[in-house]
């Protein structure tokens, strides 16, 4: 079969199945990956013709990535458990309530800012299984703050574990081709500096569009989780959410152009967390009004998980052991903790290396060049885990308290486990389907339907290059494996239609970034931290609203960049996002003054 639109078609299908059955059938990810596990088999072995073995080996090298990834659940499950037996939840719960009981001015000091710098630090989705259990400490519905974690894994992850997505992706997928070595001759710089400049407009376009990501959070808070679903009440907060938004972007393409790409995110995050606290702290630009959820009880079921640390039966709840407070101090120590020895153990030289040469895994296996490993005391899970055996001696918890802890860790890792292992061997098989693997001479799956999107934009790829780093996360689960697959592709295209190719790898690596919001295994990972599971459809149908501003406007500054100013496609377009935003605006604040509770079709009570 050589008909490249049938061949893009079946390559489509498992993402289609997924999709349709976790969003429209609204079905659990631990239904519908095993489904779609199924669906890419069947297509690789009878399509693709791949061979049996790659089939086996991808789906053994997707159970290893998967264990991996749930290590790093059951850290951050436990780390929550421990605080809630401690009775530090309730501590870290009036430090935020201290600066603003505003739910919305909540979401976005803790999500966006620091939520930012824990990407930076470490990424892989390791911000999310921190801000979700945060926000659930504070009071927010499960899914509330999952969706809140999941949206802010955006603009900072081009830049997270220290610039991962752009050192080791970018570079590495555009690693030995005599073309960007050409491309870098001409541009008078090596390929290293080549890459830094990729990494220099990826920042670019991050800092524009993700200016709006702030107001976006606090609006989808308001109009999905609010007692009168008014979208229109999130826009009160626009001075703080633009504030906020700049003194986190503006830093950090600062820092790009003069220290380069590992501290982007790593040094933007902490510089705004530190700049918005301070003024949040002297009321600066903060909302007349406070916003809160309404009360608990009237509270849709399908809001809430298993989890609610704000019962903890730790001291400071009036535990068993003599009922003392947990300080300030010792109260964060924990995430204090957890954010130094991530910094350290990426930024340290010497140290990333040390820790990664404990691997368990496997390599060429069943006769393949397919292998993986996880590395246990590199993973943010032995973070996790560290940060809780300091904390029982810090907390002075008692063994009862301990083994309460782990009991409830435990119980909710179950219901992550069975999605994460199909979604992770179904993106292997997906990805493992090359010409290497198969007997029909046919590319991979990535790189066919990349093809094809390709055949079909022409001269106005710029502006669908976002959209493919997108298609690459969310399959992949990764912007770094996006940029791995569908870098140096990015850079033939802009190469043939013209445009500077670089630009285009660009928009690659920004698109890479937002995918990670609607990712499945990011999602299942978010939501079994907070003990919610089987809504994963729901929280995708919320994500895809920024992300497909992400991506619009995204692309439009890519054409831009690649073309130039001017009355352009690029320009049109961002006159329409523009207009459709302020369309927007105007119809929610109509509907907020006669009362209407604006309820939209992707309500999720």
């Amino acid at each position: 079969m050589d008909s490249l639109p049938l061949l893009s078609l079946f390559a489509l299908a498992p993402i289609l199945v997924v999709g349709v059955l976790l969003v429209g059938f609204r079905w659990p990810a631990k239904y519908a990956m095993p489904a779609g596990y199924a669906v890419v088999v069947l297509i690789a072995v009878t399509v693709w013709q791949t061979e049996w073995a790659a089939v086996a080996a991808s789906t053994v090298q997707g159970l290893i990535l998967a264990i991996g990834l749930l290590y790093i659940i059951f850290g951050a499950l436990l780390l929550l458990a421990t605080l809630t037996k401690s009775g530090a939840i309730h501590t870290i719960r009036a430090t935020f309530t201290g600066i603003s009981a505003d739910r919305r001015v909540q979401a976005i000091i803790i999500g966006w800012l620091f939520g930012s710098f824990i990407e930076g630090a470490s990424g892989f989705g390791t911000p999310a299984a921190i801000v979700a259990p945060l926000l659930l400490a504070l009071g927010f519905p499960a899914m509330a703050a999952v969706m809140v974690g999941l949206v802010i894994q955006s603009t900072p992850v081009s830049f997270g574990a220290v610039g991962t997505p752009i050192l080791v992706g970018v570079d590495g997928g555009l690693a030995g081709s005599e073309a960007v070595q050409q491309r870098a001759q001409e541009l008078g710089m090596g390929v290293p500096q080549l890459v830094e400049w990729i990494g220099l407009q990826t920042a670019i376009v991050h800092g524009v569009t993700g200016t709006l990501i702030p107001l976006f959070l606090s609006c989808l808070l308001c109009g999905f989780y609010g007692e009168r679903r008014r979208f229109a009440d999130g826009l009160q907060v626009w001075p703080f959410a633009l504030f906020a938004a700049l003194s986190m972007t503006i830093p950090s393409v600062l820092y790009n152009a003069f220290l380069g790409v590992e501290f982007t995110s790593l040094l933007g995050g902490l510089t705004g967390l530190l700049i918005v606290v301070t003024a949040a702290r002297r009321g600066f630009l903060l909302p007349k009004t406070t916003w809160d959820f309404g009360p608990r009880e009237t509270w849709p079921a399908r809001w809430t998980g298993r989890l609610n640390p704000g019962d903890g039966d730790g001291p400071s709840a009036g535990g068993a052991d003599g009922g003392h407070s947990i300080g300030l101090l010792r109260a964060w120590s924990p995430y204090l903790l957890v954010a130094a020895v991530l910094v350290a153990t990426r930024i340290l030289p010497g140290v990333p290396e040390w820790l990664q040469r404990v691997e368990i895994g496997a390599s060429e296996l069943f006769g393949t060049s397919i292998g993986d490993a996880v590395q246990p005391l590199y993973s943010p899970g032995a973070v996790f885990i560290l940060a809780c055996l300091v904390t029982y001696a810090l907390h002075r918890m008692s063994g009862r308290q301990i083994a309460d802890s782990w009991r409830m860790a435990g119980g909710q890792l179950a219901g992550a486990a069975v999605a994460l292992l199909f979604a992770v061997p179904l993106v292997r098989v997906f990805i493992n389907s090359g010409a290497e693997f198969n007997t029909g001479d046919l590319e991979s799956m990535p790189l066919t339907l990349a093809q094809g999107a390709a055949t079909l934009a022409g001269g106005a790829w710029p502006m669908f290059a976002p959209w493919i780093g997108a298609l690459g996360a969310f399959v992949a689960g990764s912007n770094t494996v996006s940029n791995l697959m569908f870098s140096l592709f990015q850079f033939s295209t802009g190469e043939q239609i013209g445009v500077a190719p670089e630009t285009v790898v660009a928009g690659q690596a920004v698109g890479g970034a937002a995918g990670n919001m609607i990712t499945v295994h990011n999602v299942v990972a978010a939501s079994a931290v907070v003990g919610l599971v089987g809504r994963e459809g729901d929280l995708i149908r919320q994500t895809v609203i920024p992300l497909t501003y992400y991506l619009l406007t995204a692309g439009a500054l890519t054409y831009l960049l690649a073309y130039g100013l001017g009355l352009n496609a690029g320009l049109l377009m961002l006159a329409l996002i523009a207009g459709a935003l302020a369309a927007l605006v105007v119809l929610m604040r109509r509907r907020a003054r006669g009362g209407d509770p604006g309820r939209e079709p992707t309500d999720v009570r």
